[in-house]
């Protein structure tokens, strides 16, 4: 049988297809490209009709490349709308723009953009979108329920609006999310136990609401959750057992609700966890010994409660613990020895209990403690004299318990203005009689020194002190009368002799009134050789500053200054008392202003001598800039941080500094901070009001000042974020304030002279001063926090997840839901 050749026609066969195929893929690919024109034509289209970027012309070709906050892919197609709010603010246009023709959209950034109404409907049906932020707005109503349908969405932030009502079951739908953050609203009801079968979900934040009922029992099937904040709700019912099942949480914070019942002891399986904050609830019970075996816990917040029973042993074993607060319970029992063992504890409060027995020496191994407060107990015993052995203890109130004996001489100085004898009049001091009395009254045993401190210590008797004032100021008012008629003698005896001036030539410099002004100008001429170059050592906006050595060998900074109206009297006037209001300024990171110069030929301000000079040029040396280790840098951005709080709030009138920036921060010889320059700018300009007097360095100054001359306290508060985050990264931080790089973490730009931190406090430390500094860099200034604030925060600073390996995104954010409103408990 003869055999067929089949070859031909499978030939013929492949051929076809092959031509049918390429035919069929030539079509699709043109169909593609006219849906990717229509595509590319129905984005521009919304973009201009939406009117955000109203400064662009009509062509939106180069949207992609010079369209700020507007990124592609390669087809052109729009990935990501994310306008940084300080080139243009949405405001009310948010609802004119058709999000539907977006359908390659991944990321929808819109925080802090003033926007009102009600999430438009079309976000909800973006396919690719994974990343949704429209966070510190004025958004308001309930969250569409439609959101459940983006099932792509791995971050969603809704925080800092004003959405009301409950929040919807369907977002348990979003089994890819990570991130959920609904903060700061006004949700109510009970929280949905269909967000527990979140699966991947890491970070829930829901605090600062209205939330209420009992915390769901679900919520231990969340295996992946590491942080959970539903603080400041109404919640109540008891903390669930389930939560013992979260391995891997690293910050569970419950404060500000009703949550009653006990601790569960399944808490002590959350061996990652590393803050755990259930202050002000109703818990009862006692503190569970299983809490010993969270090794990694760095704050621990068990504050007004109802908790009894005794402080157990097993404390000690949190050797990574840095904030014990227990204040405010009916915690009965002696302090454990085993406090000594928290070598890294830097804030311990157990006032308002009911604590016996004394107090224990082994604190004097807590080397980093440096807030220490046991008022209001049943203490008794004397103060262990190795409490001196606490190089930065700061804080300390032992009133109201039953101490016997003497206050410890060598105790370290505490700087707070109610418990130094000297901080009322800006004054450091390492005497023992640092203390004031009310850090020690109830204890009617404990004998304080504070026979040098007479004016601020009183006896609790009332006979005792009238008896203790005639003691005091008979004796006074005598010697003061028979000074008073030598002084008139002598005076009589002067004025008739009528030296010459060149007698008085070396007076007292530092008097501000009380010398002859052309006499001290003559002084100042001489010691600087009539302001010759050699003794300048720095120039700046005002005036050039000069180093002078006065005949009795003191060092003092001379501040030329440039402007000069002396022949007119209402301006010598003037100035004399504004620089009699500044001279009265007195806090220990001010540079003192000692005095001043009004001649004719000009004027200058007589302050304090700062050795290392100036923050800028430090930064700018690496030999010094290397000297500035991390800590350094941390205590010289919280001293700025008080001097400015002090100007703003403790000074009537406020003072606001107006060009605050690293030239304007001296460092001593132990680079410790000083602000200078205070109040010159309205110095030099008396009669001004702040709406007239712009003053600044560039680069420090806040962007609303580019359309506004009204200057306020929230433009130092800008200057001072530019400052604090120039410390951490050793130069200026203009290229990642304008920059939208969302990678790049806190680590990568923090001063690489200086090896990397590995301590836990000093990592702290600098995340929360770079988020504090974000939140000081708000593009609106009402949204920015005070300087009290801000000081506050430092002294009762709260920790901060992610260390260093937080994004500036991340921090940012953080930043932007900063409470502006006081602080009323430690945190």
């Amino acid at each position: 049988m003869a055999s067929i050749n089949y070859e031909p026609k499978l030939l013929a066969i492949l051929s076809t297809s092959i031509f049918v195929s390429c035919i069929f893929v030539s079509s699709t690919g043109l169909v593609a490209a006219l849906d990717d024109s229509a595509l590319l034509a129905s984005e521009g289209k919304a973009l201009l009709e939406s009117g955000w970027w109203s400064d662009r012309s009509n062509v939106t070709s180069h949207r992609c490349r010079y369209w700020p906050g507007i990124f592609c892919n390669r087809a052109g197609s729009i990935t990501e709308i994310s306008p940084p709010p300080e080139f243009l603010k949405v405001g009310n246009k948010f609802g004119k723009m058709n999000f539907s023709c977006f359908s390659n959209l991944v990321r929808l950034h819109l925080a802090n953009h003033e926007l009102n109404g009600s999430i438009p409907p079309q976000i909800s049906i973006l396919p690719q979108l994974r990343y949704l932020n429209l966070s510190s707005n004025n958004l308001a109503g309930e969250l569409p329920s439609s959101l459940g349908n983006l099932s792509r969405l791995v971050e969603l932030d809704f925080s800092s609006n004003n959405f009301i009502n409950s929040i919807p079951p369907e977002l348990g739908n979003l089994k890819n999310l990570v991130t959920l953050t609904l903060s700061y609203n006004s949700f109510s009801g009970p929280i949905p136990s269909a967000l527990c079968h979140l699966d991947n979900l890491t970070h829930l934040f829901m605090d600062h609401n209205s939330l209420e009922g009992a915390l769901p029992s679900e919520i231990g099937n969340m295996r992946n959750l590491e942080s959970l904040d539903v603080s400041y709700n109404i919640l109540n019912g008891p903390i669930p057992r389930t939560l013992g099942r979260l391995a891997k949480l690293r910050s569970l914070i419950l404060s500000r609700n009703a949550i009653n019942g006990y601790i569960p002891l399944e808490i002590g399986n959350l061996t990652n966890l590393k803050d755990l904050d259930l202050s002000s609830n109703i818990l009862a019970g006692s503190i569970p010994s299983t809490l010993g075996l969270l090794s990694n816990l760095i704050l621990l917040h068990l504050f007004d409660n109802q908790i009894n029973g005794s402080i157990s042993f097993e404390i000690g074993n949190l050797t990574n613990l840095c904030r014990l607060f227990l204040k405010g319970n009916k915690i009965s029992g002696s302090i454990p020895i085993s406090l000594g063992d928290l070598r890294n504890l830097a804030f311990l409060d157990l006032s308002n209990n009911q604590i016996n027995g004394s107090i224990a020496s082994s604190l004097k191994n807590c080397k980093y403690l440096t807030y220490l407060d046991l008022s209001y107990n049943n203490l008794s015993g004397q103060i262990p004299s190795q409490l001196h052995n606490l190089p930065s203890l700061s804080y300390v109130n032992f009133r109201h318990n039953n101490l016997s004996g003497f206050v410890p001489l060598q105790l370290p100085q505490p700087f707070d203005l109610s418990f130094t004898c000297d901080s009322l009049h800006g004054q450091r001091t390492n005497s023992p009689e640092i203390f004031q009395a009310t850090a020690f009254e109830g204890n009617k045993d404990l004998h304080p020194d504070f026979s040098r401190c007479s004016s601020i210590y009183s006896p609790p008797s009332k006979d005792n002190r009238i008896i203790h004032s005639i003691k005091i100021f008979l004796p006074i008012t005598t010697i003061s009368l028979c000074l008073l008629c030598l002084g008139c003698c002598y005076l009589s005896r002067c004025k008739a002799a009528q030296p010459e001036p060149t007698s008085l030539k070396n007076g007292d410099l530092f008097s501000v009134w009380n010398y002859d002004g052309r006499i001290a100008y003559e002084d100042i001429i001489a010691a600087t050789e009539n302001f010759d170059l050699r003794y300048c050592i720095g120039t700046g906006g005002y005036g050039s500053v000069y180093r002078a050595q006065l005949p009795s060998g003191k060092l003092v900074a001379l501040k030329k200054l440039h402007h000069r109206e002396a022949e007119e009297p209402a301006f010598d006037k003037s100035f004399k008392n504004e620089v009699d209001l500044l001279t009265q300024i007195r806090h220990r990171s001010i540079v003192k202003l000692y005095g001043f110069c009004l001649h004719q030929r000009c004027m200058f301000l007589v302050y304090e001598y700062m050795e290392k000079g100036s923050l800028f040029c430090a930064l700018r040396n690496d030999v010094e800039a290397v000297e500035l280790k991390w800590m350094k840098r941390a205590h010289v951005i919280k001293d700025i941080a008080h001097a400015l709080s002090y100007l703003h709030h403790d000074c009537n009138p406020a003072i606001v500094h107006r060009d605050i920036s690293s030239s304007n921060v001296l460092l001593n010889s132990e680079s410790k901070s000083f602000v200078a320059d205070f109040g010159v700018a309205r110095l030099l300009d008396p009669g001004s009001s702040n709406h007239t007097v712009l003053a600044g360095t560039y680069g420090y100054i806040a962007p609303e000042l580019a359309y506004t001359m009204v200057v306020t306290e929230k433009c130092d508060v800008y200057s001072f974020g530019v400052v604090a985050l120039e410390s951490l990264m050793g130069r200026h931080p203009g290229d990642i304030l304008s920059s939208s790089a969302r990678a790049i973490t806190l680590k990568e730009v923090l001063d690489p002279r200086l090896p990397p931190p590995t301590n836990e406090i000093v990592i702290q430390n600098i995340c929360i001063i770079a988020s504090l500094a974000f939140s000081c860099l708000h593009s609106n200034p009402k949204y920015r926090p005070s300087m009290k604030f801000v000081s506050q925060e430092f002294l009762s600073p709260k920790r901060l997840l992610g260390g260093l390996e937080i994004s500036l995104l991340e921090l940012r954010n953080l930043g932007m839901h900063t409470n502006v409103g006081e602080i009323t408990v430690p945190c």
